[in-house]
């Protein structure tokens, strides 16, 4: 992989992180078009660390709900910062129980796979159409919520399912606002791609002899850039209610990446 190829696939996923419909499912069509040969960990690898850059944009426009969470638990009270801590807890687990114990298995599937990511993007597009129908309320996610959507997050964990798609869904399917849903689905994968990271650097995994690390640079300075103006224009777009137009853009993109994939 080359410095622009790193730069194109840092900007996709920049921009697809925060729209639903899969980052990791884009840069996996995006390795395919480009011929990107890497072995599935090492792709893999670049993957996360694209979405690392992410999560670290996050942080910048959610900046002040994170200083207000971390204020909050700093006063060692049970109040809503401290809820709603636990809440993001909670959503962590089924990833990380999945993660820990299929860990070979899903990078299986970061290999170039296009029809099975075509297969995925329909399967978001289902979801962001009946998220799409359902009706605007002012319901908080609560306890239960944050489980079930957590769960939906262990399933994004497949190229083609948009992480931020599945538990905006699944939140919006469950009754909550639409606006709450997108905060709570930003905020709740920081953890786990920080956590992700520390587990590589302790795991050996993030060494020279595996990645590239100016290509690498590159495509996390891309990512980054893209990603604050992505996740701000995102925000907009669910308060806005137009989900219907990302589900007919996944499907019309899986029906294309089926179709590649089996061609060739």
């Amino acid at each position: 992989m080359d410095s622009i190829e790193a730069i194109i696939l840092g900007i996709i996923q920049g921009f697809t992180e925060f729209l639903p419909v899969s980052s990791s499912g884009h840069l996996e069509i995006g390795k395919a078009i480009l011929g990107d040969t890497s072995v599935p960990e090492e792709s893999l690898l670049f993957t996360v660390v694209l979405h690392f850059a992410t999560a670290l944009s996050t942080l910048v426009v959610f900046r002040k709900d994170v200083w207000e969470l971390l204020s909050g638990l700093l006063k060692f009270k049970w109040n809503s910062e401290t809820k709603f801590s636990l809440k993001i807890i909670i959503s962590m687990l089924p990833a990380v129980i999945i993660g820990l114990l299929f860990e070979e298995q899903l990078e299986a599937f970061f290999g170039g796979n296009i029809a099975f990511v075509g297969a995925m993007l329909i399967v978001t597009a289902v979801l962001l159409f009946l998220a799409d129908r359902s009706k605007n309320t002012g319901k908080k996610v609560s306890y239960k919520n944050a489980f079930i959507i957590g769960i939906s997050q262990a399933i994004a964990m497949l190229p083609g399912i948009s992480r931020s798609g599945a538990t905006i869904s699944t939140s919006v399917l469950l009754g909550n606002d639409k606006s709450k849903a997108a905060r709570f689905s930003f905020l709740m994968v920081v953890p786990l791609i920080f956590g992700k990271i520390g587990k590589d650097i302790i795991g050996g995994e993030l060494t020279t002899d595996a990645i590239n690390f100016s290509t690498l640079g590159l495509g996390f300075i891309a990512a980054f850039i893209s990603g604050l103006v992505a996740c701000t224009w995102m925000i907009s777009l669910v308060k806005k209610s137009k989900l219907i137009y990302f589900a007919i853009y996944c499907l019309v993109v899986g029906i294309i990446a089926i179709s590649v994939g089996l061609y060739n």
